[in-house]
């Protein structure tokens, strides 16, 4: 059994916590008070509704040819479609029926389509139409032939060298949507999407928040609104929703950086990801910045970030060579001498060489041995003439 932790404190929980909360972070967040945050959970498995059937759709869209359902979000579900019209290939986003009557779900359903269809970038899902059809709030968008993080993560076909290639392309599309006041405030795995080339795109605004555009324009979205994924929000997002910028984003795709390397989320007190697989330490000061609870020590732009990492990928830290065994002698490197200068060389003086580690010095005792033969000759021959002198003298003196 699958043991639930709450995404603030890392506590224990039981299941039936619907909302993935501990009841005292629960309370926190939604707090006794009509002035505190209202918690917004925008993914929940449980709480997942039915989605619609093609043949229930099929009455509504004339103009599509519904052919399959690709996936059921915690906002709406999503089908694979052909224009007719067009010829062309399209995905159809149908909000979930049991939220569509909520007006503030309805209202940022619609404010999804009109931030999307402000930008455009290779990052950014396109959107081209949206609006209502019957009871259901829908927009048609670009179609991407491929699967998103979560998928990747449950089939373990992540790396963390694939990794490293994902996370710039995120951050530049986010400083583009940063760069025009929109705040993302929902990064997961679910809402990155990788094509079969390998280029990663960013999808569902929905709950963007739009900054400094046009201040007497309606706000849509109530601002008192905690909106996002629990494990993956910022620490504002729950305590100080009203202050919640780009930073935030920052800080949630820090959490599915450290989760595309090591597989795990951040809770609690969580260790370095190098301590869990092995990447580069450097990687650890990156993820662990993103992931500070002060938006001031974060990085202050995902372009900064983007370039952290591709700075890491391409100036790799050397490996770590091999202790080699005491055992054996290690070889000597081969030197090639061109044919012209080898008449040039020659042979010089033996070079003293330093002792392997746990060898001991043998030069004092090889020297030694070396002197010792010629001593005892010298002495042994300097006392046998001295024994033939001494009988001479004596024979003489008889």
């Amino acid at each position: 059994m699958t043991t639930l932790t709450c995404p603030r404190c890392g506590s224990a929980l039981s299941q039936d916590r619907a909302l993935g909360l501990c009841p005292r972070c629960l309370l926190e967040a939604a707090g006794a008070q009509a002035s505190q945050p209202e918690v917004v959970v925008t993914h929940h498995e449980s709480r997942r509704p039915t989605a619609p059937t093609i043949e229930q759709l099929a009455p509504f869209f004339p103009g599509l040819k519904l052919d399959c359902l690709i996936a059921v979000g915690g906002m709406g579900a999503v089908y694979k479609a052909t224009q007719t019209s067009l010829g062309r290939t399209v995905a159809l986003k149908i909000l979930h029926g049991e939220i569509a009557s909520e007006p503030g779900f309805a209202d940022r359903f619609q404010r999804e389509a009109r931030t999307m269809a402000t930008l455009s970038h290779p990052g950014l899902v396109a959107v081209h139409d949206f609006g209502q059809a019957g009871p259901y709030f829908h927009f048609v968008m670009e179609f991407v032939d491929g699967v998103n993080l979560r998928q990747m993560l449950r089939a373990k076909t992540l790396t963390p060298e694939i990794a490293l290639r994902i996370v710039p392309q995120i951050c530049e599309t986010l400083q583009y949507a940063h760069d025009r006041g929109v705040v993302h405030r929902d990064i997961k795995p679910e809402n990155i999407l990788v094509e079969r080339g390998g280029r990663v795109k960013v999808l569902d605004f929905g709950l963007s928040k739009m900054v400094g555009k046009d201040p007497d324009r309606p706000v849509l979205t109530r601002t008192d609104q905690v909106m996002g994924t629990p494990h993956y929000m910022a620490p504002e997002q729950w305590e100080k929703p009203l202050t919640v910028d780009h930073r935030a984003d920052i800080y949630s795709l820090g959490v599915v950086f450290y989760e595309l390397l090591t597989g795990e989320l951040p809770l609690g007190r969580f260790a370095p990801p190098s301590r869990i697989v092995h990447i580069d330490v450097r990687l650890d000061e990156v993820v662990l910045r993103t992931l500070d609870k002060e938006p001031m020590l974060r990085y202050q732009h995902a372009s900064d970030l983007g370039s952290a990492v591709e700075h890491i990928s391409a100036t790799e830290a050397a490996p770590v060579p091999p202790i080699p065994d005491p055992g054996v002698p290690a070889p000597a490197p081969e030197i090639r001498v061109p044919s012209h200068a080898a008449h040039a060389i020659k042979p010089g003086p033996p070079v003293a060489t330093t002792p392997k580690l746990g060898e001991r010095s043998t030069r004092k005792t090889v020297r030694g041995a070396e002197r010792l033969p010629g001593l005892m000759i010298s002495l042994i021959v300097f006392y046998g003439l001295s024994l033939i002198l001494m009988i001479l003298l004596l024979l003489n003196m008889w």
